[in-house]
């Protein structure tokens, strides 16, 4: 009894340690005051605010930047990476883990060094910085993590599903249509989400990519934000539409998967 009390109390003080602060986001989003914590009564002119594109030009075009960034990465790394994880699956052994172990490294290795080195390399390679030099990098670091989320679900498949269908006369892309990708869809989902997830959140490889060209994306408008002394208040309401966003994405995939398994 003592013991459960005890775990209980455990979960609960590290869920309010992880969400205590994105709740204080979300309630400060709904007042006016320009600081944090100074609530000036229940108020939507935050969220109006930010909704007046005129009045913060630069902030909504960081995220309508950071975005398609994210989305295009996203989309690219997911068919780079579910490809890869196919191509890795059907490798002998050896070469399978070997191969593996170097998908692993860009993933161990710190977004600082990678930043660094996809600036020196395009900077060797005389390419303008800017927007697609971004989403280059972006696909770099992303395209690993898609592998990892795609493997597991390879593992999972009946390997005999492939050969049954070219024995039944399907040609080899109509297989890999039709059979292999329906059964790592999920795998596919997960990757894409977390690409997405990793390519919206990222600052240090965008920092060392981004270039002069005055593109911003919304890690960097936060950062030279603070670097003046304080945050723009109308990134309390941004942050808490994200966190609705995020939280309503969740729930419609775990429905779904949980729909899938019960089938």
């Amino acid at each position: 009894m003592v013991r459960r009390i005890i775990e209980q109390t455990y979960l609960w003080i590290l869920l309010i340690l992880l969400y205590a602060p994105i709740l204080i986001i979300v309630v400060y989003s709904f007042t006016e005051a320009k600081v944090l914590g100074n609530w000036t009564g229940f108020s939507f002119k935050l969220y109006e605010s930010l909704m007046n594109t005129g009045a913060h030009h630069s902030l909504m075009n960081a995220c309508i930047n950071t975005i398609a960034i994210a989305f295009i990465a996203a989309t690219v790394s997911t068919l780079l990476g579910s490809i890869a994880a196919i191509g890795i699956f059907n490798l002998r052994a050896r070469s399978r883990k070997a191969v593996g172990f170097i998908n692993t490294i860009p993933i161990l290795n710190g977004d600082i060094i990678t930043g660094i080195s996809l600036f020196l390399l395009f900077v060797s390679l005389g390419v303008t910085q800017g927007f697609t030099t971004v989403v280059l990098a972006h696909i770099t670091f992303c395209t690993p993590y898609v592998v990892l989320s795609v493997l597991p679900r390879l593992k999972q498949m009946n390997p005999n599903l492939y050969e049954a269908a070219l024995d039944l006369g399907a040609t080899p892309m109509q297989a890999l249509w039709k059979v292999i990708i329906p059964e790592i869809r999920p795998g596919m989902i997960s990757g894409f989400l977390l690409a997405l997830t990793i390519s919206f959140d990222d600052f240090a490889v965008t920092v060392f990519t981004i270039g002069n060209q005055g593109l911003e994306t919304l890690s960097t408008y936060i950062y030279a934000d603070a670097r003046k002394g304080g945050l723009t208040p109308e990134l309390r309401p941004l942050s808490a539409l994200t966190f609705v966003v995020i939280l309503v994405l969740l729930i419609i995939i775990n429905r779904r998967a949980g729909k899938a398994q019960k089938k």
